[in-house]
């Protein structure tokens, strides 16, 4: 196996810390580069053959509507549809499940975690949350004790709307604050104020949801030292049951990129890479003088007996995700898939009867292993002896040289058994992950 270091990441070269176009955050194996459409019969004659009882089941629905674009925004999102244009989507989108709830792979089987994501789920109105969830749970029933995952923006939300969301059945509440300061918010795109963060989430905890997160991003356009500090300091206040910190990436489908394209720049307007680790080790440190556990690259739980991520566990452990909507991904049967990226081509392709699969990728059992141990480092430590049982694969041999480096560059102690990220290997471990990718799939253009 080669090096560690990445020539298709300007990051991992020397000298080169600045934050370029691109993506860096891992959230798929192979990369989506490798799906191709050739690999959507596959999956629909995949479709026709029962699933194995042990197999995990999870629903995704995108909901791709927006109040504005933000500048870092890279999801395929919406902001001038009218609510009889959203109803239709969510027509088409129905239409879609009871697809796929109609083949013997996903019939009669109920969903252990659902997740609506965007776009902004807290966009819908409340009467058009009930119904897409009442019909949802038509098709693919919740089991009694599901994970019910929503996204929503602060501005989104009134207390008829989280009454409404709660009444769905939302189990936890992600909130996207990513930051406390007008300014930075404004520039960066965002819809939503300092102001309207403390009252959605205020009554939100009233609500009794379950497990509530703020998101949060450092290293946006404008910041600064005192912005982050104080940032860090009102999500510590809030008290959340968790928080996601995510750093900061432009790539390439942004407002941002495009304005680096059209003026010939190739460093983005956003903080370099250390200095955004280094925000987030930041942050890390007061959440856990606060009493919050570290528990991956990303997330401070209050309680990790208490509050889980069962959406982002169960899919890094290979789950079924039935995902349905414009532009979203899911894995069934071994085969990862992505539908039409845009409203239209999606819809005509529901009217005319067929599934609207963009492209698919048909997992090798190899692939898989290497999916999953790669995708579970984020927590921070790997146990060998899982994926010798459940693979017949030893991650301690078949990573042998990628894992030496990791502990020999000080981002991981290593032993026969396991593997257990530093703090510095953990902040930066997406940039990692690219060493652990199988060679056919080391050199691409763009990870998307």
């Amino acid at each position: 196996m080669s090096s560690l270091q990445d020539p298709a990441n300007p990051e991992q070269s020397p000298g080169q810390q600045s934050t370029e176009a691109g993506n860096y955050f891992v959230s798929n194996y192979p990369p989506f580069s490798f799906w191709q459409p050739q690999q959507v019969p596959a999956l629909k004659e995949a479709l026709l053959t029962p699933a194995a009882r042990d197999i995990p089941l999870g629903v995704y629905f995108h909901i791709p509507f927006c109040r504005k674009r933000c500048h870092f925004c890279y999801f395929k999102v919406y902001t001038d549809k009218n609510s009889a244009e959203i109803r239709a989507y969510i027509q088409a989108g129905m239409k879609e499940m009871q697809h796929y709830a109609s083949q013997p792979y996903l019939k009669g089987r109920s969903a252990r975690f659902v997740y609506f994501g965007g776009g902004t789920p807290s966009y819908l109105s409340v009467p058009q949350l009930r119904e897409l969830t009442s019909q949802m749970k038509d098709l693919v029933p919740w089991e009694s004790d599901a994970e019910i995952a929503f996204e929503a923006e602060p501005g989104t939300l009134n207390e008829t709307k989280l009454e409404g969301i709660a009444e769905v059945g939302v189990t936890r509440l992600s909130l996207g604050v990513e930051h406390f300061d007008d300014h930075i918010l404004e520039s960066n795109g965002r819809a939503h104020r300092s102001a309207e963060i403390t009252k959605a989430y205020r009554f939100a905890r009233s609500l009794g949801f379950r497990h509530i997160n703020i998101d949060l991003i450092a290293g946006m356009m404008n910041e600064t030292e005192e912005k982050w500090q104080m940032c860090v300091r009102r999500a510590v206040e809030l008290q959340p049951d968790a928080v996601t910190i995510y750093q900061m990436e432009v790539p390439y489908n942004t407002t941002i990129y495009r304005d680096m394209k059209a003026q010939g720049k190739v460093t983005a307007p956003v903080a370099d890479w250390p200095t955004k680790r280094r925000w987030v080790s930041e942050a890390f440190d007061a959440f856990v003088a606060a009493g919050y556990t570290i528990t991956s690259a990303y997330t401070a739980v209050r309680d990790p007996k208490r509050f889980s991520f069962v959406y982002r566990d169960a899919l890094w452990e290979g789950a079924d995700l039935l995902s349905c909507g414009v532009a979203s991904f899911g894995h069934l049967a071994g085969m990862h898939y992505q539908n039409q990226a845009e409203i239209g081509p999606y819809m005509e392709a529901l009217d005319q009867g067929d599934l609207p699969i963009f492209r698919a990728y048909a997992t090798s059992h190899e692939e898989r292993f290497v999916r999953e141990f790669i995708l579970k480092l984020k927590l921070g430590r790997s146990d060998f002896a899982f994926y010798r049982q459940k693979f017949g694969i030893d991650p301690r041999q078949f990573f042998a040289a990628q894992l030496e480096q990791l502990a020999a560059a000080g981002f991981a102690s290593l032993d026969a058994d396991h593997v257990v990220l530093t703090r510095s290997g953990l902040l930066q471990v997406d940039r990692l992950l690219h060493g652990f990718f199988l060679p056919q799939h080391r050199r691409y253009e763009r990870y998307t």
